[in-house]
């Protein structure tokens, strides 16, 4: 095994290829046909996927179940909530007095979210869900106005270039996505992994800062038990598809502990290595973790206690 890298540090080597780009394209193409092969298969609770379209349950790419750790009147933020189905899980579990946003970056993935959206409200009797276009390591900046501008600003020069910037800086600062302590639970189902290696510190940082003082994250997501090689840097399929980008096992939760979370602990983990690539083996991991600390159970139908892994 190799040694332990510092996780303040990014990857020994960066992919040369644009990641953002081979994930947008990987993920459009999810969109509009199935794609097997991205992430693992996941058992969730079939009474909550009773309402959901089978369109939407063919092109959900996780490797976790999130939703499980979730409870009533809860507002819930789902990074890379793609095709939607998690988010319609927590939109019925969190209830008419909770509230669920999903954010993606993938106008198709969106389209895909928001086409069934009034369909299912209506079969669940309220509305308390919101797809929103955004980074998720940078949940401050809300994309739409930002593609507004720039149809009427198109960058020419580095003048606009700046003017651009400092648009954006401005919807982060008036106009926030996300605002800081605003959000009970943070969820993601497989998605840190595609981040750039140079924004995974902002991604963890950007977790704690929307989520409510005692607000916890619930992360699934792959991990390794090395780093990875050169080679599997070098392939964009691999990092599209949940490999190149993994986490190291062990450092995982330092990420966490690192931006300030507390009481960390493993919900779940795959036995059995979902993929194994140049002699690495690749799991699928779920991990909860605070800000400032665990709170006290609000009765006997808490997600306290780690749930068996549903991959595993």
């Amino acid at each position: 095994m190799s040694q332990t890298q510092n996780p303040s540090q990014p990857l020994t080597q960066a992919p040369s290829y644009d990641v953002e780009q081979v994930v947008l394209e990987r993920y459009q193409d999810g969109a509009e046909d199935v794609q097997p092969s991205l992430c693992c298969a996941t058992d969730y609770d079939p009474s909550y996927l009773n309402i959901i379209p089978q369109e939407i349950l063919e092109k959900d790419y996780g490797c976790g179940d999130p939703s499980r750790h979730v409870e009533a009147g809860e507002t819930v933020l789902d990074l890379g909530s793609g095709a939607g189905k998690i988010c319609y899980i927590l939109s019925q579990k969190v209830g008419a007095d909770g509230s669920v946003i999903g954010i993606d970056f993938n106008d198709k993935m969106l389209d895909l979210a928001r086409k069934y959206q009034a369909e299912i409200s209506h079969k669940i009797g309220y509305q308390n869900l919101t797809f929103v276009k955004g980074k998720i390591q940078d949940l401050a900046l809300d994309l739409q106005p930002v593609q507004a501008w720039l149809k009427e600003h198109p960058i020419q020069d580095l003048e606009g270039l700046f003017q651009f910037e400092q648009r954006c800086d401005r919807i982060r600062r008036e106009q926030p996505l996300i605002a800081d302590n605003s959000i009970d639970v943070v969820v993601s189902n497989c998605v840190l992994n595609l981040v750039h290696p140079r924004h995974k510190q902002q991604l963890f940082q950007e977790i704690f800062r929307v989520l409510k003082p005692g607000g916890r994250a619930v992360i699934s997501d792959i991990v390794s038990d090395q780093h990875p090689t050169e080679t599997i840097l070098n392939d964009p399929d691999l990092w599209s598809g949940c490999i190149a980008g993994a986490f190291q096992e062990d450092e995982f939760p330092q990420r966490f502990e690192q931006v300030g979370f507390q009481d960390i602990e493993i919900l779940s983990r795959q036995h059995d290595p979902w993929q194994v690539v140049d002699g690495i083996e690749f799991r699928s991991l779920t991990l909860r973790a605070y800000k400032g600390g665990r709170q006290p159970s609000p009765g006997p139908n808490s997600s306290a206690s780690p749930q068996r892994s549903c991959c595993g």
